[in-house]
C-alpha cells in the first residue's frame, strides 16, 4: 500500500481522535479526518498551523515523517520515529560494526546506480550520454577517482535547456529552488525508510559531517535524485524560464512519493521502492546480502 503525503499550506489545527488525524481548517471552518496509519509524510507549510503533541506522537508511532517549512516555504526540519523497527538495537549494531571495505563497496554500487540513472535521464532528454555510461562502468570501490563529481559536471551542463544557463548551486537561481524542494521531500522519504528498516540515518557509508543528522539518508538518496530531476525537467517544459515556485509546481513535486519507478523489473511507487532499498541495505550490513536494491530510471 502506498502511504499518503499530506501537505498543509493554510492555517490549520491538527489533532487526533480514534486513530484519525483530525484537520480543522481555520479559514473555512471545515473539518476533515484521515486514518493516521495511511500517512507516510506530513508537510507543514504555514506559520499558523498548530499540531497537538498527541497527534505528533501517534504519527511518529505509525512511522510517518513530519516536515516543517520556514517562512520562505522551504522544508527546514524533520521529525522521525526513534523506534521504527522491532530489531532496532541488533540492526544498529550491524550498521556500527560495518567494515570499511563493505562501506566502500556499498558506496561504489550507489554511485554506479546514480550515474546510470543520470545517463538514462539524459537519454530521455535526447542528450548524449555515452560518457556517463562509461563512468558508471569504471567506478571503483569507494569511488576513489571521484567519478560521481565528473559525471555531475557533465550532467548538469546538459540536463536543462541552454537558455537557463544552469549551474547547480544550493542557493542559486531557479530551477535550483525546485531541485531543493524535491530533494528535501526525497531526503525525508529515505530517512523514514532507514528508521523503518532499523538503521541510524546519522551514520553514513560515505557522507560524514558532524553537523548533519542524516548522512546515511544523503548517501542512499543519491540514485533517486534523477527521479526528482525528471519532474523538474517536466516543469521546465511547461514553464520555460518562469520558474519561481507556484502552487502547481509544488503539486507536481509533491507527487514524488507516488511516482512510478522500476525496481528489479517491476514498477512500484517511489516511496515503496525506497522501503525496499533501505531493507536491502540493512541486509548488506547484516551480511545477508551483497547488493543494495536501487531503481532504474526509464
Amino acid at each position: 500500500m502506498i502511504k499518503r503525503t499530506l501537505y498543509f499550506g493554510n492555517p490549520a489545527y491538527l489533532k487526533t481522535a480514534n486513530e484519525q488525524l483530525v484537520i480543522e481548517m481555520q479559514e473555512t471552518g471545515e473539518t476533515k479526518s484521515t486514518p493516521i496509519e495511511d500517512i507516510g509524510l506530513l508537510i507543514l507549510d504555514h506559520q499558523q498551523i498548530t499540531i497537538t503533541q498527541a497527534a505528533m506522537a501517534k504519527l511518529l508511532a505509525s512511522n510517518a515523517a513530519l516536515i516543517t517549512c520556514d517562512n520562505t516555504h522551504h522544508p527546514t526540519g524533520m521529525m522521525l520515529s526513534l523506534d521504527g523497527n522491532t530489531l532496532q538495537s541488533q540492526k544498529f549494531q550491524a550498521q556500527v560494526d560495518a567494515s570499511v571495505p563493505l562501506k566502500k563497496q556499498l558506496w561504489q554500487q550507489t554511485v554506479m546506480a546514480k550515474i546510470e540513472n543520470q545517463a538514462a535521464l539524459l537519454q530521455v532528454q535526447r542528450e548524449e550520454n555515452k560518457i556517463l555510461l562509461t563512468y558508471a562502468r569504471e567506478v571503483k570501490s569507494g569511488d576513489t577517482e571521484n567519478h560521481e563529481a565528473r559525471a555531475a559536471a557533465y550532467y548538469w551542463k546538459r540536463i536543462f535547456p541552454d537558455f537557463l544557463e544552469f549551474r547547480r548551486e544550493r542557493y542559486g537561481p531557479p530551477p535550483n529552488n525546485l531541485l531543493n524542494y524535491g530533494y528535501a521531500i526525497l531526503r525525508a522519504l529515505v530517512a523514514r525508510g532507514l528508521t523503518a528498516s532499523g538503521m541510524l540515518p546519522t551514520l553514513g557509508i560515505h557522507h560524514r559531517n558532524q553537523y548533519n543528522a542524516y548522512c546515511l539518508a544523503d548517501d542512499i538518496m543519491e540514485p533517486y535524485r534523477p527521479f526528482v530531476d525528471k519532474i523538474v525537467c517536466q516543469i521546465i517544459r511547461g514553464n520555460g524560464r518562469f520558474l519561481e515556485m507556484t502552487p502547481s509546481m509544488k503539486t507536481a513535486l509533491l507527487q514524488i512519493p507516488a511516482m512510478d519507478v522500476k525496481l528489479e523489473g517491476q514498477k512500484s511507487p517511489l516511496m515503496n521502492a525506497v522501503q525496499r532499498t533501505t531493507a536491502s541495505l540493512a541486509k548488506c550490513f547484516e551480511g545477508k546480502a551483497k547488493k543494495i536494491l536501487y531503481p532504474e530510471l526509464e
